[in-house]
């Protein structure tokens, strides 16, 4: 069985949370990062959020963060936020 995946049909990411949404993104929550010095390479960096660094509402290339390792950089995914978490009934 395979797991769910981000992407639509169609190939394209879900746009509600791609991490250009600063309201998508609170301290606590895992996302994939990318920093400054691997933007050419797309290399992401998974972590936990500690502060948001952007203060506008939007940002086409991803929201700045910080993570609780001190590593900054640009939202990519949002992997987990503490409401998503699926119980068994």
């Amino acid at each position: 069985m395979q797991a769910a995946s981000p992407l639509l049909l169609n190939g394209e990411r879900n746009q509600g949370m791609n991490g250009q949404n600063r309201k998508d993104i609170k301290p606590g929550t895992r996302v994939n990062i990318t920093q400054k010095h691997d933007q050419r390479t797309g290399k992401l960096t998974s972590g936990i959020v500690k502060d948001i660094l952007t203060k506008s509402t939007f940002h086409s290339r991803g929201i700045k963060v910080r993570l609780t390792t001190g590593e900054v950089g640009r939202v990519q995914e949002i992997v987990e936020t503490n409401h998503m978490q699926v119980r068994d009934a």
